[in-house]
């Protein structure tokens, strides 16, 4: 009985080994067929910030968010734009404001008329249709047809600098046409001619043709006085 015993336990034993060694290997050979875990799992909870043009450049700091790093572009980057335009458009323009030139039947428009104070006297009045500015220099050289010389010019009437003239302004020369009442012979004319005097004193050779107003009479005593800027002032004397 013991025998037997002995026997049985041997058994039952070696039955529990073998056992114990089946589960081992099916055990292995479950947890090899499911594999290692894919190295795209560890990577993908990682993921990378992909480095672009637009990054190397920094925003300025300060710049609202959303704001392009990239350079700015256009016609004021090269300095070509607009901003030059205007600047070489404002140059050409005090170019053209400040060139001086002498008033001439060029660039200028001669009238005469008559007032009733003082009494025998007529006014020139000169008008800038030019584009730049124009000096008035002395005094305006008269021809009334019919005279054998130039009209008399007032020294006293002298400015104290010459006048200039911008576009649209205008200068004033009075004109006495006698002296004392019974002092020379009158002479009546219908025409009058306006040599501009240049900066050396000497006269253009191109006269302004005016028609006087009607019965316009004149004597050697006479005069007319230098370019003044106001009205008043040519009318004084």
């Amino acid at each position: 009985m013991r025998t037997n015993r002995i026997r049985t336990t041997a058994l039952a034993a070696t039955a529990l080994v073998a056992a114990l060694s089946l589960t081992a290997c099916g055990g292995n050979e479950g947890t090899k067929s499911a594999g290692p875990a894919p190295a795209a799992t560890t990577e993908s909870t990682a993921p990378q910030t992909p480095q672009t043009s637009e990054e190397t450049t920094a925003p300025p700091a300060g710049a609202p968010a959303g704001t392009a790093s990239t350079p700015a572009q256009g016609k004021h980057a090269d300095g070509n734009g607009d901003k030059g335009t205007h600047s070489g458009t404002e140059t050409a323009t005090q170019a053209s404001s400040t060139a001086r030139t002498t008033c001439t039947t060029a660039n200028t428009t001669v009238t005469v008329t008559k007032v009733t104070r003082p009494i025998n006297h007529l006014l020139l009045t000169l008008k800038n249709t030019g584009s730049g500015l124009c000096d008035a220099y002395y005094a305006p050289h008269l021809g009334f047809d019919g005279a054998q010389s130039v009209f008399p010019i007032l020294k006293d009437s002298k400015p104290q600098a010459v006048v200039t003239l911008a576009p649209g302004e205008e200068a004033y020369a009075g004109i006495a046409l006698s002296g004392e009442p019974g002092q020379g012979k009158l002479y009546k004319s219908k025409n009058l001619s306006v040599f501009f005097a240049k900066k050396n004193g000497s006269t253009y050779d191109t006269p302004a043709k005016l028609k006087l107003p009607a019965e316009t009479y004149w004597d050697d005593n006479g005069f007319v006085t230098y370019w003044q800027s106001d009205r008043a002032n040519a009318l004084m004397y």
